[in-house]
């Protein structure tokens, strides 16, 4: 079975870029979690709590949806289509 792209997008490495380069251990000591973390988080291979995600948002002073997108194309969680 292959998986395509993650159904949760984010703009994470964009977002430190803009506001000075932040680097991934800046950004992880800033919200309480480790550099690898955030490295998997922009990888597409993690996705954080919600309280995490509200962290980052925080941290660049946006929404959430201004970090994260969902493109559940159809799917539930389970990865099964939807009616």
């Amino acid at each position: 079975m292959t998986r395509g792209a993650p159904p949760i997008r984010n703009r994470i490495r964009e977002l430190r870029f803009h506001a000075g380069e932040m680097t991934q251990a800046d950004l992880a000591a800033r919200i309480g979690m480790t550099r690898q973390t955030i490295v998997a988080m922009e990888q597409g291979k993690y996705s954080p709590s919600l309280e995490a995600a509200f962290r980052i948002a925080s941290v660049f002073g946006v929404s959430i949806t201004d970090v994260f997108q969902w493109d559940g194309s159809g799917t539930t969680a389970s990865g099964v289509s939807s009616p």
